[in-house]
């Protein structure tokens, strides 16, 4: 049995027909200027979009930006996204373009009429935020969670495509729509078997689900508290988790979603306390919500922490935009409300930056790379963490020949050990969790026991 669940998994993650084939690829981004309208941000520009759209290209090895074209529309939802003119005009521009291969329209989702009609005009495939930022996610998944992710996320595109392919197999043909005398047409067929696909995804990432919830059912009973670290993405997030807790395996790599997968790294607190910190999934503007929607079983694990760190590239020209992105995505986890507001606001790569001061009443300056502000940081972690787990920091007066002090060692966090020889006692200042405490106290009920 489990052999066969290892066969069906690896054909779940068999190679992507979504892909854009191997080899270098030669980009074009266009990127669509709303002037006017609802549809125009206020918190960016045209020149910043499109700087962001760069830097999705730069993140996949041998693509290339070949020009960068800014074109003005009143609606980027029509059906060749520009007005007649100004289409011409880009239609133009991209075929005299040296070798390009593709173009990166710089929306979030093209529809596969849409697609087809570029695709026709242009000679060269398309793609969109969507497919683009897919494909980044399909080379930087490392985990079968991650990879199983991707594929959930490819549904949408695949039925979409298939409706496309329908529609010219009936310009074409005409005659029967069904197959093999079924009783089916293809449409119904392809999108069954579309439909079965999509469960068996999801049957899996279920059990993946499970196994993190017994994982995390025995970190809750070690009492280790968890700290989500989230943020856009590129924003500092691992470099400031290894400069937390020291952990030199950790490589931060300067791209846009080298995180997909939830990874855990333990550290210490200025009181010896042992946390769990979770780097998480970046978030990116117009993130389509399939994307968010496939990665939710990544993000639920920040619904389970007892502190979120928002962490914000404080140098970075749309770095408020960036911030309500974040809250956007956190609102919409459904996360507990102590969760929400408490969150302890980070700003990152302030050594870029001279005197910086936060705008922000309670945001914190640091540089993660250079380690400035780290130890506030901590004891503000500290400080909420207390707060949030409703652990106490006591001091017990012990007896050093009974068990007492190597029992404190097992279930808490000993801070300090101060032996009063001349009667062989000792004043033990330790970090306690309630139900650890409760199970002192049935123990040794005729200890003294102090607040620090």
């Amino acid at each position: 049995e489990e052999e066969e669940a290892a066969l069906a998994l690896e054909e779940l993650l068999g190679p992507s027909p979504l892909a854009p084939g191997p080899g270098a690829q030669r980009i074009a981004i266009v990127h669509p200027a709303v002037k006017w309208g609802p549809r125009k941000s206020p918190l960016t520009t045209a020149e910043l979009q499109i700087a962001e759209a760069v830097a999705l290209v730069d993140t996949l090895q041998n693509w290339t930006v070949l020009d960068k074209i800014i074109i003005p529309t009143k609606n980027p939802n029509q059906k060749f996204v520009f007005g007649k003119g100004n289409f011409q005009v880009l239609t133009e521009k991209i075929k005299k373009l040296p070798h390009v291969t593709a173009v990166f329209l710089n929306v979030e989702r093209i529809s596969s009429l849409t697609k087809k009609e570029l695709e026709g005009a242009w000679g060269v495939q398309v793609f969109d935020r969507y497919t683009m930022v897919l494909h980044i996610f399909r080379c930087n998944a490392r985990t079968k969670e991650a990879k199983l992710q991707v594929a959930l996320a490819e549904i949408p595109l695949l039925r979409s495509n298939l409706k496309n392919e329908v529609s010219q197999r009936d310009q074409q043909r005409g005659g029967s729509r069904y197959v093999m005398g079924s009783g089916e047409t293809f449409l119904e067929t392809q999108n069954r078997v579309l439909k079965e696909r999509e469960l068996k995804i999801r049957n899996a990432l279920e059990k993946l689900r499970r196994k993190r919830a017994l994982l995390r059912a025995q970190r809750r009973k070690c009492e280790f508290p968890m700290v989500s670290v989230m943020g856009y993405t590129n924003c500092g997030k691992t470099t400031l988790i290894k400069a937390l807790t020291g952990e030199a395996g950790l490589q931060p790599r300067d791209q846009l979603f080298a995180t997909l997968d939830i990874t855990a790294h333990a550290g210490y607190l200025p009181s010896h306390m042992a946390v769990i910190y979770v780097d998480t999934i970046g978030f990116l503007t117009d993130l389509p919500h399939n994307l968010v929607e496939s990665f939710s079983a990544t993000l639920e694990e920040v619904a389970y922490s007892d502190l979120i760190i928002h962490v914000r590239d404080i140098t970075h020209p749309e770095t408020i935009l960036q911030k309500a992105t974040v809250l956007s995505v956190l609102r919409n986890l459904s996360l507990p409300s102590h969760l929400l507001d408490s969150v302890v606001e980070v700003h990152n790569k302030v050594d870029l930056i001279e005197r910086y001061k936060p705008a922000e009443e309670n945001a914190l300056a640091i540089s993660a790379l250079h380690g400035h502000g780290l130890e506030e940081l901590k004891q503000e972690i500290e400080k909420k963490i207390l707060t949030a787990t409703g652990k106490k920091i006591l001091i017990f007066n012990i007896n050093l020949e009974g068990p007492q002090l190597s029992w404190l060692y097992k279930e808490a966090a000993v801070q300090e050990v101060e032996v009063m020889p001349e009667d062989g006692t000792a004043r033990v200042k330790v970090i306690i969790g309630s139900s650890a405490f409760g199970r002192y106290k049935n123990l040794f009920p005729n200890s003294k026991i102090f607040l620090s």
